[in-house]
């Protein structure tokens, strides 16, 4: 990128000398420009392509950069640059120094822990604390990871204030076996990715690199920071804004960008405080409320934008839907184009009432968060049947699979995959259709009254029990069928599994492997149980007509992962690239409904920030649990600092259905709009 192009402070950035630099970029003053004008001047210089590492948040803003960059290199020359998120360039450089990574989604690994903590009973214990329920343990552990590299867990719980003490003991061996079985099983979570790569780089001299660049360096966490470290480099250039740093709740420590200059030795700071983005008025309000916040670098935004412009407009409301009725009607009758409309809020219960209202007045939107193509449930189950194929370990693409069996929980499903596993000495395909006779199944499992280890598999059933059913002599001869928990439903969802397995052992393309799950009875069984449950009216009775619909739209999508598979040769790729990137797709089109999460980095026209209530926000309750009044302010300043031309603030003084009566939110007193 030509430098001539570039103001005085983003050129003095983007021609530092090789060493740790960190770019303080406020909001909307060419961030991506001085990212984008800095890799040329690498490149101009001679640094080559491949050791240069651009590590960002999203896919999509690393693909933005480097198609920027390749307005002036060659792609080929681009295209050798290591770019994407923490976790995708991890998997890619793992696979380069030949690791073997099965990656899991979350969920995944939140079904896996469950598993686990079902077989545990904590009535043992006399404490009138309730035991973390196995999702909120493992969002939990999450965040341990995120947020310390030194303690263990039932430290680092402690540390937090935790009253859980009495449960310390089995939460660490609950953990300690979730540990066990995700190695057993190759399988790897999105932290662990990072792990991992931290703890090759210790080993390997094959990676390293002249620059790592980090973008959104505000919202690195305690992991995230250890693998910069970790990397190889002779130079650092991280790009952040601590007034944008809005991902406490995930780990993100503030304190990683304040202490930059103590951490580094010779650290450089640079900063870019002329913003292109948005009217001076605009700014002016935003400055007036995020001055309230500690000053970490002294900055304050600098107007470029000249000429007559509107001043920020507060709309006061009786009450709560009087104002999202209002506000729908004010976007109704805009001249402003819907796409560059975005309503943007603190909590998700505001965006519904927002978006019943618009489309109440035919108003098109597009909710961001919403349930995306590959969150699904039909698609998700369509991966599962997929997942299975590809990898016979796959014991968490099983339990998937099985939630649509009646009578077949998360832990009778464990136990029925470690049984095929166990006859199939390690392949469930062996398990199912060569399975060593001479193997029990199933043992009984070691108790320990302090573990909260009490369950046995109880006494083997008789497979006497199916003959009826219909199955071929093959499958009722399988030991696993002898399990004392299977009932009928469970029976009949098993052999459909089996008929499924069938046919796909040598199965090689991914659309040809889509193709068959799509026309397979256990998909078309899935398929007709979300059908049902989509279709069934209150009154229990189901909508016929409504359910052909549903069904309707399920083969669509099952076609539509065909398409996506075709563009695949191997299928172990085709899932690694939705795992990786499922999580940044939308649909839709019209006005943007966006929390200030996800309208982080973006900019529109004109912008309506909502319920503009003490206690919705700031967010009280989000604060009481650990948060703070100053991340408040911060997700005010990146909403406000969202718009362009036109700012809306509104909040209403009563709920009639909650019957709660709202004062405003104090960062309207800082703003000057409420005295």
């Amino acid at each position: 990128m030509p430098l001539s192009r570039l103001n005085s402070d983003q050129r003095s950035a983007a021609m530092a000398d090789a060493g740790a630099n960190l770019i303080v970029a406020s909001a909307g003053t060419g961030k991506t420009s001085t990212v984008v004008a800095r890799i040329s001047y690498l490149l101009n210089n001679g640094v080559k392509p491949e050791h240069i590492l651009l590590l960002t948040f999203t896919n999509k803003a690393a693909s933005e950069m480097l198609s920027r960059v390749q307005r002036y290199f060659d792609k080929s020359v681009v295209k050798k640059i290591e770019s994407g998120t923490f976790h995708a360039v991890s998997y890619r450089l793992l696979k380069k120094i030949g690791r073997d990574i099965k990656l899991k989604t979350p969920k995944d690994l939140k079904i896996l822990l469950k598993s686990i903590h079902a077989k545990r009973r904590f009535d043992h214990i006399d404490s009138p604390i309730k035991p973390y329920q196995s999702s909120y343990l493992f969002d939990l552990f999450s965040l341990y990871q995120n947020s310390t590299i030194e303690l263990s867990f039932a430290k680092w719980l402690d540390e937090q204030d935790s009253e859980h003490g009495v449960y310390y003991d089995i939460y660490e061996d609950i953990f300690d076996e979730y540990k066990r079985l995700k190695k057993e099983y190759g399988y790897v979570g999105f932290n662990d990715l990072l792990i991992m790569m931290r703890d090759a780089l210790k080993n390997s001299r094959d990676i390293r690199f002249s620059e790592v660049l980090v973008d959104e360096y505000q919202d690195t966490n305690i992991l995230q920071s250890s693998l910069i470290d970790a990397f190889p480099k002779r130079s650092l250039f991280c790009v952040g804004d601590f007034d944008q740093s809005i991902y406490a709740f995930n780990g993100a420590d503030i304190k990683i960008i304040g202490s930059f200059k103590d951490r580094y030795k010779d650290a450089r700071v640079f900063k870019l405080n002329k913003n292109y983005r948005s009217t001076s008025k605009i700014l002016s309000l935003a400055n007036r409320v995020i001055k309230n916040n500690p000053r970490l670098y002294d900055k304050e935004l600098e107007v470029t934008r000249v000429g007559e412009c509107e001043a920020p407009k507060l709309l006061v409301y009786e009450e709560l839907f009087e104002q999202y009725h209002s506000i729908s009607n004010l976007i109704k009758s805009s001249k402003t184009a819907h796409d560059e409309i975005a309503v943007i809020f603190r909590n998700n219960a505001s965006a519904d009432g927002i978006e019943a209202t618009l489309r109440e007045l035919g108003v098109s939107c597009k909710r961001r968060g919403g349930v995306s193509f590959f969150d699904s449930r039909e698609v998700k189950a369509m991966i599962d049947l997929a997942s299975v194929v590809i990898n016979p370990k796959d014991m968490m693409s099983f339990i998937h699979i099985f939630e649509y069996a009646k009578g077949v929980g998360a832990a009778l499903s464990k136990e029925l995959f470690e049984g095929l596993y166990k006859i199939g000495h390690g392949d469930i395909f062996k398990g199912f259709f060569a399975p060593d006779e001479s193997v029990k199944p199933f043992s009984a499992k070691v108790k320990n009254y302090q573990l909260g280890l009490f369950d046995d598999y109880g006494e083997p059933g008789s497979v006497g029990r199916f003959y009826k059913l219909g199955f071929d002599e093959n499958f009722l001869a399988n030991p696993v069928l002898k399990h004392a928990k299977i009932n009928e439903d469970g029976a009949k969802f098993l052999y459909s599994f089996y008929e499924y397995l069938k046919n796909t052992s040598r199965i090689k393309s991914p659309k040809t492997l889509v193709s068959h799950i799509v026309s397979s009875d256990i998909f078309a069984n899935i398929g007709d149980t979300l059908a049902r449950a989509r279709a069934t009216k209150k009154d229990g009775t189901i909508d016929e007509k409504l359910k052909s619909e549903v069904l309707s739209r399920i083969k669509i999508k099952g076609y539509l992962l065909e398409d996506v598979a075709s563009n695949y040769s191997q299928s172990e790729r085709f899932l690694n690239a939705i795992t990786l990137g499922s999580g940044e797709t939308s649909e839709g089109e019209g006005v943007n409904l966006l929390s200030i999460h996800a309208s982080k980095g973006l900019e529109f026209t004109e912008v309506f920030v909502i319920d503009l209530m003490d206690g919705r926000f700031p967010n009280r309750k989000l604060m009481s649990k650990g948060g703070s009044l100053e991340e408040e302010r911060r997700l005010f300043y990146v909403a406000t600092t969202r718009a362009k031309d036109r700012l809306f603030l509104s909040y209403a003084k009563y709920d009639k259905i909650k019957r709660i009566t709202y004062t405003n939110s104090p960062f309207l007193n800082e703003a000057g709009l409420v005295s």
